[in-house]
Parts: C-alpha cells; sequence; structure tokens
C-alpha cells in the first residue's frame, strides 16, 4: 500500500470571510497566497498535489470565539472521510475554564489543539499556556504552537525560540515522565533556525516543516529581496531532520501560504532517504492522528 502524504499544517476560512482575511494576512507579510483560502481550494490543491489529508489549525483571537471555532472544528472532522480535512481545536489563554474547554474538545474526538503566542499576546513560557499545555496532555491532545516570528508582525518575541525554550524547562520538570505530544511549526522557530539548532533540536518535541523550506513569493503590487527571510537551506534542513530524528518530522506548508505541490517536491529534492521522507510526508502524522 502506498504510503499517505498528510499536511499536518494549513489554514482555510469561511467562504464569507476568506477574501477579507487572505487579503489583511498577505498585506501585513507582503507574502503571496497561493490559495483563496476557501475548503474547496485547498480539496482542489491536494487532488493535484496527492495529499491524503490536510489539517486545519485555527486560531482562537478572542476568548468568546473558542465556542464556534471548535463547534466548526467538530462538523469538518465529522466530513473527514470524504473531504480528507482534518481540524484541530482551539483555546485562548485567557479561558479561564479551561480545564472544561480541553475536555469537552477531547470529548469530541478532536485530537489537538492550536496556540498562537503572536495572535493570542501571551509569552510561550506565560504560566496561562503552561496550564493548558498540561491539562491538554492530561486529555490526551496533541499541542501545536506557532514557533518563532511571524512575517505579519515582526519583532514580536511571543514564541521566540528563548520563550519556547524556557517553556520546555518548565514542562520537562513537572511533566517528567509523562509529557504528551507537542509540535513545533516552522521547524521550530520561524527565522530563528540557527537558535532552533542550539537550544531545541534533540528534546522531546515534533517540528513541522511549514513555511520554511522555500523562498517567500511578494504579493502582487509588494517587493520582498531574496536577502529577507530566507528560507531554511538545504544543508541546515538534512542537519536538523538528522540531529532531531527524521521520526519527529512533520510535513506540514501552511497552506494557503505556500504550494503543496511545490512543497513536496522541496521535500522529495531534499536529500532525505526514501524512508526518511516516507516517516516526514505521511508516516510520522499517521500514528500521531491514529489514521
Amino acid at each position: 500500500m502506498e504510503a499517505k502524504i498528510i499536511d499536518f499544517h494549513t489554514h482555510t476560512f469561511p467562504a464569507f470571510l476568506a477574501g477579507r482575511a487572505i487579503a489583511k494576512l498577505a498585506g501585513n507579510a507582503r507574502a503571496l497566497n497561493y490559495l483563496n483560502g476557501t475548503a474547496e481550494e485547498l480539496r482542489e490543491s491536494m487532488r493535484k498535489a496527492g495529499v491524503d489529508y490536510s489539517l486545519l489549525l485555527p486560531v482562537v483571537t478572542r476568548p468568546d470565539q473558542q465556542e464556534e471555532i471548535n463547534r466548526i472544528a467538530g462538523e469538518v472532522n465529522a466530513r473527514t472521510r470524504e473531504s480528507g480535512i482534518i481540524s484541530f481545536g482551539g483555546i485562548h489563554p485567557d479561558n479561564e475554564d479551561y480545564r472544561g474547554i480541553l475536555r469537552r474538545i477531547a470529548e469530541a474526538g478532536i485530537r489537538g489543539i492550536k496556540l498562537h503566542p503572536v495572535f493570542q499576546k501571551v509569552y510561550m513560557d506565560d504560566v496561562r499556556y503552561l496550564r493548558i499545555v498540561e491539562c491538554a496532555w492530561e486529555n490526551g491532545l496533541i499541542v501545536l504552537t506557532h514557533a518563532g516570528y511571524d512575517i505579519g508582525y515582526p519583532g514580536l518575541a511571543y514564541s521566540s525560540v528563548s520563550h519556547i525554550a524556557s517553556a520546555l524547562d518548565v514542562l520537562e520538570r513537572s511533566c517528567a515522565g509523562r509529557m504528551g505530544d507537542f509540535v513545533l511549526a516552522h521547524m521550530g522557530g520561524w527565522d530563528s533556525w540557527k537558535e532552533v539548532e542550539e537550544r531545541i533540536v534533540g528534546r522531546e518535541v515534533f517540528l513541522d516543516t511549514s513555511f520554511s523550506l522555500l523562498p517567500i513569493q511578494p504579493a502582487p503590487g509588494m517587493v520582498r529581496s531574496p536577502e529577507e527571510n530566507p528560507p531554511l537551506s538545504r544543508e541546515a534542513f538534512l542537519r536538523m531532520v538528522r540531529g532531531h530524528g527524521a521520526d519527529r518530522i512533520l510535513f506540514g506548508t501552511d497552506s494557503p501560504w505556500s504550494g503543496q505541490e511545490e512543497y513536496i517536491l522541496a521535500i522529495k529534492e531534499s536529500g532525505l532517504t526514501a524512508g526518511e521522507q516516507a516517516a516526514i510526508l505521511g508516516g510520522n502524522a499517521a500514528k500521531l492522528l491514529n489514521l
């Protein structure tokens, strides 16, 4: 049986909102969107690229959004068999009933949650996040967080490698022997990969490949120099994969901000062995998501 390809990091928006949301985010980042942000275009991209499953990562930017976002995640997951799309849930660090929210997410069969310290304006090592991560693990949930800087909000250090490393220090002490699954997006720290090699590689986390391996294409009418936010080099990528272990790397694109076909090709041309490619492109994710 041919191995499945699973994109562990994608985003869509409701059709009525997608145009405005994509325009705003593309403008902030000065980065091209490959898709229009709708589920329909994501499914077409999956078909063309040969992607079997895509994981949606919604972000709760206000505490009052979590109920609706998690309701929609449940509806998405009810249609996974025909769509190939899976959704995580979300929670805001200011949701005081975090224990109840996380319990209900798990009871709904949602496999994990997405955190975004930059959008949520809370440092990754803040106690509000640490207690959410611990409680999520107690409920058997995967935790995935944005890691590193954010292209649309330059200089904001809420999820910098230093704050992530600090959070890991605390969690490794408080959850010794019982840490759950923790995924750091963007190869552990977007635009900070040298620091990731020094402080994150080899620790008990997964890294996803999203928005790290390809040059950023400018949005129409905007300019980006090749020296601005360069991608992770092939040599550094191979070094990080082998230093961290290919069994803890997850294929992710950050679609619509990268193309799925282009990203699969980048993985296949990176110099990884066939076994490493199979694990990264889907094998590891299939185990995490019980697919």
